[in-house]
């Protein structure tokens, strides 16, 4: 009994090491061009700063205000531009990694939990970054030109550590949005995307339409507004978990073709 029960024993440490070689496996797949992930998206914001700059030193060349500038540079929303990269991200670590992952011997498990881990690595990687940009750029007072770029929207408010959460929460979001509604394709090709979409705008108008009618639009944006920064942080990392999970969900049916 002791022999057997150490064998069994075994075969499940052999099969808890395997699965976490086999996550590994995926992180590594995924980071084989690493620009995908790491570069690209540095790029847009490096570019989107460039143009910043640019302008600060316009405006300042032609004399205007500097404070009343650096006012108007906290509504830009250049802070935020690699999201919409990132969603394209999220779709293709689906599109272009799902089919060669299982080709390899890879379970659906093995490949949606690998790639969750990548994800969670880029978005702690942006959210450092981006958070101590916030403080650098408050440090030198705008880049000691008065310019705003990452000091911008709710950054800077609240400290480096809400700067990194929230980013850190929005780039999951977009990353699990982008791959979630990939693995609809997956399972059921265009039919399935358009279920999704026409599903999604019959939804929202049912919402707009059950507000407008019972008057509770007032009750909703009091919600809104009553709601703690915190509160908004987790409202987003509880959607991120529900893609999450619904991708996997879908992709357990996926047939890769």
């Amino acid at each position: 009994m002791t022999a057997v029960a150490t064998a069994t024993a075994e075969r499940e440490l052999g099969a808890s090491r395997l699965r976490v070689g086999e996550i590994w496996r995926i992180v590594r797949l995924l980071a084989v061009n690493p620009t995908i992930f790491f570069g690209v998206p540095w790029m847009i914001l490096g570019g989107a700063w460039a143009v910043t700059m640019v302008l600060a030193l316009i405006m300042t060349g032609a004399g205007a205000p500097m404070e009343e500038a650096r006012e108007g540079f906290r509504y830009s929303w250049a802070v935020l531009s690699p999201q919409w990269y990132l969603v394209v991200v999220g779709v293709q670590a689906v599109a272009y990694t799902f089919s060669f992952a299982l080709g390899f011997g890879s379970t659906r498990r093995d490949f949606w939990l690998g790639m969750s881990v990548m994800f969670v690595l880029v978005s702690a990687e942006m959210a450092v970054a981006i958070a101590t940009l916030v403080q650098l750029e408050q440090l030198t007072n705008g880049w000691w030109i008065g310019a705003g770029m990452f000091d911008a929207l709710w950054y800077g408010q609240l400290g480096w550590g809400f700067d990194f959460l929230s980013t850190f929460v929005l780039q999951l979001l977009v990353l699990f949005v982008g791959a979630s509604a990939t693995t609809i394709y997956m399972r059921w090709r265009v039919r399935g995307m358009m279920v999704l979409l026409f599903g999604t705008v019959a939804l929202v108008l049912i919402l707009i339409a059950s507000l407008t009618f019972t008057e509770s639009w007032p009750a909703v944006w009091t919600w809104l507004v009553g709601l703690t920064p915190i509160g908004l942080v987790l409202l987003g990392l509880a959607a991120a978990a529900v893609a999450a999970v619904a991708g996997f969900l879908v992709i357990r049916r996926a047939t890769p073709r």
